[in-house]
């Protein structure tokens, strides 16, 4: 199997410094006037061990190009941000991963991704069974109308599982790795409706890793929340990572700097900048990136 550095663009730090010298607004001036442009990916993001790896992947919704060419591997056990301008690509790539936008008419993607080296977009694939090892979490909070308990042990019970006990566990474990067991252990049989917004998306997570997803994947969790509730479920994802793949897309800069390891920042369809969250941050290689995420545009 090819390693990621055989499949993507020399890392940013190779990169003359030329490049990092342009004007701010140089690079995405030549996106917004349909050039490509290449991406500056780090070699921090190079040298670790991917679970996913995005192989020049492009989509289209009927004649509009939505994602043009995104190359990029996202690493094992780690928590990847996704960030950008709203209408960047940022959700179309997150819901490419578990090949949601086959629901969507006339879509249309070349590329590939490979999920532990297996293609994603292989005609073979089952699409089904591909999604069951993907864990989705979605911008509102979707729990099912039903208890908790059963919102949490469904991915089992689809796939067969009625044995008490392996249900007990299993829910107890996926909302204590949730942060939520000591708050609902005692009301288990309730309606998980009844449950705040922050509980509600803490439910969510807890369904997700419930299945031992190998990627986890969040959609603007925090979006519909209160920041006391965005609170906790930023102290969770920093809980879960390390144990989990966490590729997250969220519009708030603070949560991506506070959250994540590595961030993307996108544009247009298109992968500007990847790397190190701290680097992307404090010093990044593009001034583009620094525009960005320094709030002088976007």
């Amino acid at each position: 199997m090819p390693t990621p550095s055989d499949s993507l663009p020399v890392a940013a730090s190779l990169a003359p410094p030329a490049l990092a010298a342009r004007p701010a607004d140089d690079r995405l001036a030549a996106v917004a006037a349909g050039r490509d442009v290449p991406s500056e990916v780090h070699r921090q993001v190079l040298d670790q061990a991917p679970v996913l790896e995005i192989d020049r992947f492009n989509l289209w919704y009927g004649a509009k190009q939505a994602l043009h060419a995104i190359t990029m591997p996202i690493p094992h056990a780690r928590v990847t941000a996704l960030v950008g301008p709203s209408g960047c690509g940022k959700s179309t790539l997150l819901r490419s991963v578990n090949r949601l936008n086959d629901l969507v008419q006339n879509v249309r993607t070349t590329g590939d991704m490979r999920l532990r080296g297996e293609s994603i977009y292989d005609p073979r694939m089952d699409v089904i069974e591909l999604r069951k090892r993907m864990g989705m979490v979605f911008q509102k909070p979707n729990p099912f109308p039903m208890s908790i308990y059963e919102n949490v042990v469904y991915a089992l019970r689809i796939d067969g599982e009625n044995r008490r006990s392996v249900l007990d566990e299993v829910c107890e474990t996926s909302l204590r790795g949730a942060a939520l067991w000591d708050e609902v252990k005692d009301r288990l049989g309730e309606s998980a409706l009844g449950l705040s917004g922050g509980q509600q998306q803490r439910l969510c997570i807890a369904r997700a890793i419930a299945a031992e997803p190998e990627v986890l994947l969040l959609d603007e969790p925090c979006s519909a929340l209160d920041p006391i509730a965005t609170g906790k479920v930023e102290d969770l994802i920093q809980e879960l990572r390390g144990t989990y793949s966490v590729l997250i897309v969220t519009h708030n800069m603070q949560q991506a700097s506070r959250t994540s390891d590595y961030t993307a920042f996108m544009y247009l369809g298109r992968l500007i900048e990847y790397g190190p969250t701290t680097d992307i941050f404090t010093k990044p290689i593009l001034r583009e990136t620094e525009a960005y995420v320094t709030g002088r545009f976007g």
